[in-house]
């Protein structure tokens, strides 16, 4: 089974010696970015570089973020990224409606079938108010994070907790639609690894499961963050062993109560400690 995925990392389309370190950083998957991280004048340079390197497959998971889907630069994007053999997802930045996931699949299926995975980036107002329709557009769709950025500029917030219904939105969308819980948005300064172990602290307490990163030195911070604690792991571990031992609802000997839904709990949390 593949390991759920904990570690995004970004990675500038037009600066190849970049991506091909990150490649090799050991994040989960790579993302490839000829969105925000592009200069203008450099976005034909990167979408070239781009779709040169991903002609073959990669040692890991690598999706492409394209242009903005309203803009004149994403079907040139998608029309020569969407089918290479190295592509193992596509991520539409500020999408506002359903109907973009389906013009998007249907441009990028290819005439014998099947779709590559879309993941699809809210950072408006209007993105966030249509999160459970945009969740559940497509079957090719299997995932919704934010874009945290630029939400926050929409919606003029200036503390972190101003996000928080919007978070907390996005992952109940999510869950709705059937999709893997989103993960967090990228932690913008590089430098402050202890803010950004606090803030994954905090995005865990409202469900969001790994994070994107836009350098290295974070990978690690964030796996820590989401990964269960040995104390986390031994509580799963006698919760499954009692629902073992036996049947239905019950109450553990510290008085902790079991029933269905915890045992879920416990074996998704044994599952991802386990994921390597």
């Amino acid at each position: 089974m593949t390991p759920v995925p904990l570690t995004w990392l970004y990675a500038p389309g037009d600066r190849p010696a970049v991506v091909a370190k990150a490649l090799t950083a050991g994040a989960d998957v790579v993302v490839i970015d000829l969105e925000d991280a592009v200069a203008p004048d450099r976005k034909e340079q990167a979408r070239a570089a781009t779709a040169e390197l991903l002609a073959e497959p990669q040692p890991v998971p690598v999706h492409v973020r394209v242009n903005a889907l309203d803009g004149p630069l994403a079907a040139g994007d998608l029309e020569a990224v969407a089918g290479l053999p190295g592509v193992s997802g596509l991520r539409l930045p500020k999408v506002t409606t359903a109907e973009q996931i389906v013009r998007v699949a249907r441009a990028t299926a290819p005439a014998d079938g099947g779709t590559p995975p879309l993941y699809a980036l809210l950072e408006s107002a209007l993105g966030v108010e249509q999160a459970y329709a945009i969740a559940s557009a497509h079957p090719a769709l299997r995932g919704i994070t934010l874009g945290e950025a630029d939400l926050r500029a929409d919606l003029g917030v200036r503390e972190e907790a101003g996000l928080d219904w919007s978070r907390s939105r996005v992952v109940v969308a999510a869950r709705a639609a059937g999709l893997a819980p989103p993960p967090q948005s990228v932690h913008p300064d590089i430098r402050d690894l202890e803010g950004l172990a606090a803030s994954c602290a905090h995005g865990r307490t409202l469900g969001f499961l790994g994070r994107a990163a836009i350098h290295p030195r974070q990978l690690p911070i964030i796996e820590r963050s989401y990964l269960p604690t040995e104390q986390e792991i031994e509580q799963a571990e006698t919760i499954v062993k009692a629902a073992t031992r036996e049947q239905g609802a019950q109450a553990l000997p510290d008085g902790r109560f079991v029933d269905a839904a915890v045992v879920a709990a416990a074996q998704r949390t044994l599952s991802l400690a386990h994921r390597r």
